[in-house]
């Protein structure tokens, strides 16, 4: 891909399909010359892992450093305390202190295996919103602040269109949080020195928003940059299965159904998906995506390895590969496991049970689904009208720890 930028940022982040937005695209790229750019991308301690939905915005972190910026991590520990309104159909739940406080400390885990941490210029810091939110006083906030938002244009933002068009309700609490989302870039620019928020496009508005109010009240010029909607080729939403939130922390989703999660990437996603998730250079990239047939299997392997071994480690991407590599190709061409070959790509999952013979009736299936003792892969399924779809890839299918079988096609 040819680009006319002229910083390694910005040439960066356009290789690899990370750019949507921009507010001043020559200005941030001349920014990103002359000096050391720090920006930030915030993130809500709504569970105790993020999941793969947040990992386009932690590898834009990554990419930052590795272009010899400084990536800021903001935990929103006060704006957690509202939660963000963008696009959701109905209030977050608030959550207490105390479970606002264990969510980030279990997510600081995940970022120090993508980021390097430290006291230089180019090291990532970590920050806590609740620093200062937590000491404004309202009116002082209201005078100081409030002025510079104008209700008509909040009112315009998609994000609170949405609510408001299907008539649902959109709390005063909740409305406040483009305000505070706007006042953490002003307060990262004063307290940081910090030119750049980033984010997902849902977050265009609330970035807009910051970048006016630091002009207005501090007289800075700084930038916002969004990232695309990273859907799956047939539409999906990146990281929501039929099985639940692809979580980051090992504690939540262990390493091997992590890597299994890659290696059953749809065959359209794997180019993109291994310049967004991964380190791999674009030349081998290049090579992986022109893999045809079953040979592209090799390139979901290659993205299940380099996704693992930044998230858990190289070892843990080791075990997982070896892991599926017994189970798949020894299981199935050895003949150690029944294997049932699916005409036409798909089975109801009642029907692959009985057919294998785990089952003796379809009502024995539905039975043992309820128990959670049936596993695609290793991850349970819960849903007894549930359509197994396979590809190129074989997916190994369990009841119980002892009978396991193999799907092909």
């Amino acid at each position: 891909m040819t680009t006319s930028h002229k910083s390694a940022l910005l040439r960066l982040l356009e290789e690899r399909g990370y750019i949507h937005q921009l507010t001043d695209a020559e200005g941030l790229d001349a920014l990103a010359v002359r000096q050391i750019v720090p920006g930030y991308i915030g993130f809500d301690p709504t569970a105790p892992s993020l999941h793969v939905g947040s990992l386009v915005q932690i590898m834009m972190l990554r990419r930052l450093q590795q272009a010899g910026h400084k990536p800021i991590v903001v935990m929103g520990g006060g704006t957690g305390k509202i939660g963000d309104p963008s696009f959701k159909d109905e209030a977050r739940k608030l959550m207490t202190d105390e479970v606002i406080a264990g969510n980030i400390a279990s997510i600081k885990r995940v970022f120090e295996r993508f980021l390097t941490f430290g006291d230089g210029p180019t090291d990532a810091i970590m920050v806590d919103n609740a620093e200062w939110l937590d000491t404004l006083e309202y009116i002082p906030f209201l005078r100081e602040i409030g002025q510079h938002f104008s209700i008509n244009r909040m009112l315009s933002f998609d994000s609170v269109k949405l609510r408001l068009d299907r008539e649902q309700s959109l709390s005063f609490l909740e409305f406040n949080y483009m305000i505070l989302q706007g006042y953490d870039f002003l307060e990262l620019a004063r307290r940081v020195d910090c030119r750049l928020q980033m984010g997902g496009s849902d977050q265009w508005g609330n970035i807009v928003n910051g970048i006016e109010l630091t002009r207005r009240v501090a007289g800075e010029q700084v930038f916002g940059l969004t990232t695309p909607l990273i859907t799956t080729a047939d539409g999906g939403k990146m990281g929501k299965t039929a099985k639940g939130a692809v979580w980051l922390n090992a504690d939540l989703l262990p390493a091997y159904d992590y890597w299994q999660f890659w290696r059953n990437t749809q065959d359209a996603d794997v180019g993109r998906f291994l310049k967004l998730f991964t380190d791999v250079p674009l030349d081998e990239i290049a090579r992986l995506e022109a893999l045809e047939g079953a040979e592209i299997n090799a390139a979901k392997i290659a993205l299940a390895n380099a996704a693992t071994a930044l998230a858990h480690g190289e070892e843990a991407a080791r075990d997982a590969a070896e892991t599926a590599r017994r189970t798949f190709e020894e299981g199935a061409a050895g003949g150690d496991l029944p294997t049932l070959r699916v005409d036409g790509g798909s089975i109801p999952i009642i029907q692959a049970l009985t057919v294998l013979g785990f089952a003796a009736s379809n009502g024995e299936a539905r039975r043992k689904i309820g128990e959670g003792a049936v596993r695609l892969n290793d991850l349970a399924i819960s849903d007894p009208a549930f359509e197994i779809v396979l590809e190129d890839v074989p997916v190994k299918i369990s009841l119980g720890k002892k009978r396991h079988g193999i799907l092909t096609r």
